[in-house]
């Protein structure tokens, strides 16, 4: 009977360690079905029910789907290899160790450091004749206000460039270091230069051809001698940044009101615009200038600037009246794209104020740069542009602003207020306060401020 027991209790052990293993073999099982094998992983394409009714699959995935796949698995490989080594940074910098950057590959250069160079600003002048001590003037104003460093391109007879060049040295040094200056003499690459040297003004055409002669030079601007400027030329300058992908060059219009304008009423040659265009002040990109095809009446294909001036010259030279100012105004009443307009305060004439006043702008702002054309710096027809040329040419250089130009002007300005461009001194003297200000504030406040801080 025990032998029995026995026997039974055998039996039925086995028979649970049988049903045990059994147990643990399916749960295993189990738990392997729920990973797909690796090449079934990803689903397949859900076919819409329309496509297989009509017994066609949708295509297969586009190319760069599998590319994207491919890139990804490759970051994660390349992730993978670098986490040993990123542990391995991570637990010594918490360790408080200093750890050297990670090396650049061989075949990787350094970053190359951006170097800014100074920009200058590049102005242009043409004297003959006797314009050297009003070009030497114009140049005086541009040195007192301007902020960054100028290069001065004087264009000028052989017999004026030792004068230019003698008095531009007894300037200070504290001013000589705001700019650089080189000397040109007239020359014109094409056509007759007897014919251009006395169109209109002495040398004045000689303005068409910078772009041919500064080859090196990007942008200019370019301004007749009997300019004065009231605010710095930085200013101006600015106006570079606003043209548009076609434009190449800006100028102010002649006139405001075209019933009073020059060449709306008189012109016997195209003009640009309603009122044509003064060329006193000249904002050039000689660049796009040199790389341009221009529009004109003379053969229906585009020509360059140099090509166009002669032939353009000898169609219009029995129509026109104001030289290189006629021709500048025909060129853009073909290609008005590439023209900017500057506002009428950035070239303010006798125009603007003997008729009445008509720029706003300069009513608003003030007059930013005064074109002293109609010969009015050197007679008195209208002496408040003459006030305003002979304060900055007796002014030394480092005196006060305040006390040496502005009271002194204030004083002039008195004696013409019944005069017709009298009547508004304040349009005269709103923007040259607000740069004197500005230069006062550079030159005194902060160099005082400098010195307290050593």
């Amino acid at each position: 009977m025990k032998l029995y027991c026995k026997a039974v209790a055998l039996a039925l052990g086995l028979a649970g360690l049988l049903l045990l293993y059994l147990f643990v073999g399916n749960a295993a099982g189990d738990r392997e079905g729920d990973e797909p094998p690796l090449e079934t992983a990803e689903k397949e394409p859900r076919v819409p029910s329309g496509a297989r009714k009509g017994g066609r699959l949708p295509p297969a995935a586009p190319f760069y789907h599998q590319t994207e796949r491919a890139a990804a698995a490759a970051a994660a490989a390349q992730v993978s290899k670098q986490e040993p080594r990123l542990r391995l940074r991570k637990a010594a910098a918490g360790r408080g160790k200093k750890l050297a950057p990670p090396r650049r590959p061989k075949d990787q250069k350094p970053p190359t450091p951006l170097i800014s160079s100074p920009q200058w600003m590049h102005l242009a002048v043409v004297a003959c004749g006797d314009r050297l001590e009003e070009t030497l003037i114009m140049l005086k104003s541009a040195v007192l206000f301007s902020n960054r460093k100028i290069k001065f391109h004087i264009f000028a007879e052989n017999s004026l460039k030792p004068e230019f060049e003698r008095k531009l040295q007894e300037w200070p040094p504290s001013f000589t270091k705001k700019y650089e200056y080189h000397v040109y003499p007239i020359s014109f690459s094409v056509g007759n230069a007897q014919e251009w040297k006395k169109l209109f003004k002495p040398c004045a055409a000689q303005r068409l051809f910078l772009p041919m002669i500064l080859k090196d030079v990007d942008s200019l601007l370019y301004v007749d001698t009997d300019v004065l400027f009231l605010r710095p030329i930085d200013d101006i300058w600015r106006f570079l940044t606003a043209f548009n992908s076609t434009q190449l060059a800006a100028m102010a219009p002649e006139h405001e009101i075209p019933k009073i304008g020059w060449y709306s009423r008189f012109a016997r040659h195209p003009y640009y615009g309603t009122t044509g265009v003064n060329s006193g002040v000249m904002l050039m990109n000689l660049t796009r200038i040199r790389n341009a095809q221009f529009k004109n009446s003379m053969i229906p294909t585009g020509l360059t600037w140099e090509e166009m001036l002669y032939p353009l010259y000898q169609k219009y030279k029995n129509y026109i009246t104001w030289g290189d100012q006629d021709l500048l105004n025909i060129i853009f009443y073909f290609n008005p794209e590439c023209l900017y307009l500057f506002p009428c305060q950035w070239n303010y004439r006798p125009d603007h104020c003997m008729y009445g006043s008509n720029c706003k702008g300069a009513e608003e702002e003030g007059i930013s740069i005064l074109h002293g054309n109609r010969g009015v710096y050197h007679d008195d027809k209208q002496p408040t542009f003459k006030a305003l040329f002979e304060v900055i040419r007796d002014f030394s250089f480092e005196d006060n602003l305040f006390q040496s130009m502005y009271y002194p002007l204030q004083t002039k300005f008195l004696d013409t207020v019944n005069t017709l461009c009298g009547r508004i001194p304040q349009v005269f003297l709103k923007q040259i306060e607000r740069t004197m200000k500005k230069v006062y504030e550079n030159r005194v406040i902060v160099n005082i401020g400098a010195n307290f801080r050593l």
